[in-house]
């Protein structure tokens, strides 16, 4: 009969992680593993069919929230007055608000696409008069040319 080790590890007992280690997770049997399984990769068609999902869920509600709103209300813009029923009328301020978001931002992106196309005309005519790098890596790496 042999003694245990005095450090104390012995094979049959628990090992505890130090301070701020992480405990080693044990593997499921073989018996247990699911086989290997396609995933399929989401397409463009796919994002398509889910936002027009989306899109008719919204104009659902929207006819839902004109139709609960039917009473007629005053409009009066700029002098200009009308009669429109509230749901409609609240639409209608919706939109206007989102298009001041639209077209500020549309104005920038166009801004942002010139600006881009400005500086790849720029690199495109520095790029020839200037040799590629690969050319004179090569150049120089090659013994034996003056």
């Amino acid at each position: 009969m042999t003694s245990a080790p005095a450090s104390g590890n012995q094979a049959d007992s628990p090992q505890h992680p130090e301070p701020g280690e992480l405990p080693a997770q044990h593997e499921l049997p073989a018996q247990h593993e699911l086989p290997a399984q396609h995933v399929v990769r989401r397409t463009r068609v796919g994002g398509l069919w889910v936002a027009s999902a989306l899109f008719a869920l919204v104009l659902l509600l929207l006819l839902i929230f004109i139709l609960e709103n039917g009473q007629r209300v005053n409009i009066g813009y700029f002098g200009a007055h009308g009669h429109l029923p509230l749901g409609v009328a609240l639409l209608l301020a919706a939109v206007l608000g989102v298009l001041l978001v639209v077209i500020p931002g549309t104005g920038r992106i166009v801004q942002l696409r010139i600006v881009a196309r400005r500086h790849r005309r720029l690199d495109a005519r520095r790029a020839p008069s200037s040799p590629p790098a690969a050319a004179q890596q090569a150049a120089a790496g090659e013994p034996g040319q003056s």
